[in-house]
């Protein structure tokens, strides 16, 4: 085991950086790099030359720029015999590096054995305007070349010089001095921040009702007919026809995950199965999904025979047979009314439907700025010495994002800003840092992983509207020999609130979009559809360029959190007994009470009971009454910094390495031998169900817990101002009439009951739980 660190170390730190150059303000609605540390910054924009000589025995060049300033130098492509270039690339240096007093940008002839010098351009570094957006770009300008005895001639060269900020618009595009040692613009563009958008997921209802007229080899046997269906690597069966018939009926259900551009058919295949692991098709149909219909409610599409083909393999190819009668009934839809979940429900960040045509309108805007890490631990070795390479990803509903490579260093800075729309404030933010292990051009990419350094999710209902948090946040990473403390992040987040009211609002609906509520999806088909939805999304996003790898997907969406571990079993067993801690505190008192343990106490106790009971009308007033001076009381405790990874409450300090192993063991087992792996995987696959129930519990009763804690300060304001608003009401109307009032309306008729949650139950299950810091 790990010596460990003391537990301050593993602490949210607050602090007071220098933001947007000390004019942060709280009022705007759009990005304005106000979030994040100025860098200042050399750009040189070397645009195109024209009258170059030949430096060559044809009389032609192949030139190229060379951007030099002190030890720093950068290079544009090189053009084959040709005198008027045109290049078009920035080279950005960063100040706090500079030690020189010139500028030198030389224009020179490619040559095999060595290059030849053609001319050059000289800026005194104090004579370098300033720039600062939103001025309009620096327009650039002709330069006539000298030789190295500074003379002039004929060739010019076009460039644009300035003094910026990352704010700058040629920033993302720029050669950074920062990566001189990167070679090779493949390794250039893995290193760029980049932003990705995950891929329109739909959810693919395929209802199978019957078939008809099938016709199988053998007629003298009754047929075990099944729907084998497919739409990419997602197969799905039907279980056999009970009929056992040449016309079976299913009427069952398939539920597969769609994305967009739907580049793949659906295919069905009706089968009979003749023996164990044999089967024979009896029909095969392909359906192009930008043929289905598309629902955005619970009103049923209309159903649709299809033909069935029968496929004989003739020299390689497939030749349909005419003639063929048998056909198929189903009930086929592109489900727009469902949010496709790719994310923990706990932490999600996007609750929308499919369908664009639901949305409702935002709510406000969330600002992240990426300020720096501290502290980061070498994660390869490079020359004989440690190094880290590491970059930034924040994920927001279906917006991804990757900060700039800072390239070999444990204090990176990045000082980046990024800006989402909030539709909901119950959602997360997820951010994690990684080490780039691709900076080397013709790597292979099935190769090295870019490393885990850690992450952090901060809920939105947990920030005070327009409020700026910079806090240092501990990056940790559970490992096979125990949690490891990889460094500190720095993060500036500000949500700003668009409507106070809509966002209110917000908290009396329901969490997911009606569709999961009218025809809910079992607890199974969740589990296989969000499996399968991460995978689309890791593949999709993984083939960008430059990719975001799938290592690093997975991990921000918490693959393979829901597995079998003793130690979050443990963890979420403390926190049961947390929350029901409070319950066993009154009852211990109330024992007390009965035993007389402080009698004055007791007196007080009889007396207060003898009242309640001559003036039952007083019973709710008082007890919201009570809840609302708690209420009240708390909000000086109330918590000032988001909730971070904790440690403790992850029980991850305590884990001893027999459960870590158990923890990071693959799945199938890789232990010996075939009968204990058999039983070992079972255990952990029926646990992991019971580990998710014990999790659930302990939500519902943290949720409860935070009514009062001004941990979400919006829903306790809500709830406390509800407390003091039942306390008047209750007060001035009978309790009889209330009794009455809450009795029918509990046992009202059935037809006076709707799907939909109530306003309560939707409150509540807003409220935030203690699940954003389980690491």
């Amino acid at each position: 085991m790990m010596q460990k660190p003391p537990q301050d170390d593993f602490l949210l730190k607050e602090t007071k950086p220098h933001l947007g150059g000390g004019k942060i303000t709280g009022d705007k609605l759009s990005s304005t790099y106000d979030l994040v540390e100025q860098m200042q910054y050399l750009y040189v924009r070397v645009v195109k030359a024209k009258d170059l000589p030949g430096k060559d025995v044809t009389g032609s060049c192949d030139p190229y720029a060379e951007v030099k300033l002190g030890n720093y130098r950068g290079t544009t492509r090189h053009f084959e015999k040709k005198s008027n270039p045109e290049w078009n690339q920035v080279f950005a240096f960063s100040k706090e590096r500079i030690q020189a007093s010139m500028l030198e940008v030389t224009v020179k002839d490619k040559d095999l054995v060595k290059d030849d010098f053609i001319g050059r351009v000289l800026f005194d570094m104090n004579e370098i305007p300033k720039r600062v957006p939103p001025d309009s770009p620096l327009a650039p300008q002709w330069y006539r070349l000298e030789d190295r005895k500074g003379e002039k001639f004929k060739g010019e060269l076009m460039l644009a010089v300035w003094m910026g900020t990352q704010a700058d618009e040629a920033f993302p595009e720029a050669w950074h001095s920062d990566a001189a040692t990167v070679g090779g613009s493949d390794s250039l563009s893995n290193i760029r921040s980049k932003v990705y958008l995950s891929p329109k997921l739909w959810y693919l209802r395929v209802n199978v009702i019957e078939a008809q007229d099938l016709v199988p080899s053998d007629k003298g046997r009754y047929p075990e007919v099944y729907v084998k269906a497919i739409l990419g690597h997602q197969v799905l069966r039907t279980r056999v026809s009970p009929s056992r018939s040449i016309n079976p009926m299913w009427n069952e259900d398939l539920m597969f995950v769609a994305s967009e551009p739907f580049d793949e058919p659906l295919i069905l295949s009706v089968e009979d199965r003749i023996a164990s692991g044999k089967d024979e098709v009896l029909g095969i149909c392909a359906i192009p999904m930008h043929q289905i219909d598309r629902r955005f409610d619970h009103v049923p599409v209309n159903t649709k025979w299809h033909n069935l083909e029968k496929h004989v393999v003739l020299e390689g190819e497939k030749k349909k047979e005419l003639k063929f009668a048998s056909r198929i009934h189903m009930r086929i839809c592109l489900e727009g009314g469902y949010h496709v979940l790719d994310e923990s429900t706990h932490y999600s960040s996007d609750l929308r439907p499919t369908a664009k045509q639901l949305w409702k309108h935002s709510i406000g805007v969330l600002e992240l700025g990426i300020l720096s890490a501290q502290g980061l631990m070498p994660m390869k070795t490079k020359d004989g010495r440690g190094t880290t390479d590491a970059y930034c990803v924040a994920k927001y509903g279906q917006k991804w994002v990757r900060t700039r490579t800072i390239i070999d260093s444990f204090t990176p800075k990045w000082n980046e800003q990024y800006t989402w729309e909030v539709f909901d404030p119950c959602t997360v933010i997820t951010i994690g840092v990684f080490d780039n292990c691709h900076l080397h051009e013709g790597e292979n990419p099935g190769g090295p992983r870019d490393s885990r350094i850690g992450k952090v999710r901060i809920r939105l209902s947990t920030l005070e509207s327009e409020r700026v948090y910079t806090h240092s946040y501990p990056l940790l990473v559970l490992h096979h020999n125990g949690v490891k403390k990889m460094g500190e992040i720095h993060l500036a987040v500000r949500f700003t609130c668009s409507s106070l009211v809509n966002m209110m609002h917000m908290y009396s609906i329901p969490l997911l979009p009606k569709m999961h509520y009218i025809h809910p999806l079992t607890v199974s088909q969740l589990d296989n559809l969000r499996h399968h939805a991460t995978m689309i999304v890791s593949l999709r996003l993984s083939r960008s360029e430059p990719p975001l790898r799938k290592e690093v997907v997975e991990y921000m969406l918490d693959v393979g959190s829901h597995m079998w571990s003793m130690r979050r079993s443990k963890a979420n067993f403390f926190r049961i007994m947390n929350v029901f801690g409070g319950l066993i505190a009154i009852g211990k008192w109330f024992d007390q009470i009965c035993n007389w343990k402080n009698p004055i106490t007791t007196l007080l106790i009889h007396i207060l009971f003898i009242i309640l009971v001559l003036y039952p009308e007083l019973i709710l007033p008082t007890i919201f009454l009570y809840l609302f001076l708690i209420g009240l009381w708390y909000y000086r405790w109330r918590p000032r910094h988001p909730p971070h990874m904790d440690t403790r409450l992850s029980h991850a300090e305590s884990a001893n390495p027999d459960e870590l192993d158990e923890e990071f063991d693959s799945f199938p087992s890789s232990r010996p031998p075939d009968i204990v792996r058999m039983r070992y995987d079972r255990l952990r696959s029926i646990a992991g169900k019971i580990q998710t129930v014990v999790g659930d519990l302990a939500t519902q009763g943290e949720r409860l817990q935070s009514l009062l804690s001004w941990r979400d300060p919006r829903a306790t304001a809500l709830f406390v101002l509800f407390c003091l608003i039942a306390a008047v009401v209750l007060y001035i109307t009978p309790f009889q009439l209330v009794a009455l009032l809450t009795g029918i309306y509990v046992l009202r008729h059935p037809r006076f009951r709707y799907k939909l949650p109530s306003v309560p139950l939707n409150f509540f299950r807003r409220l935030p739980a203690r699940t954003d810091s389980m690491l």
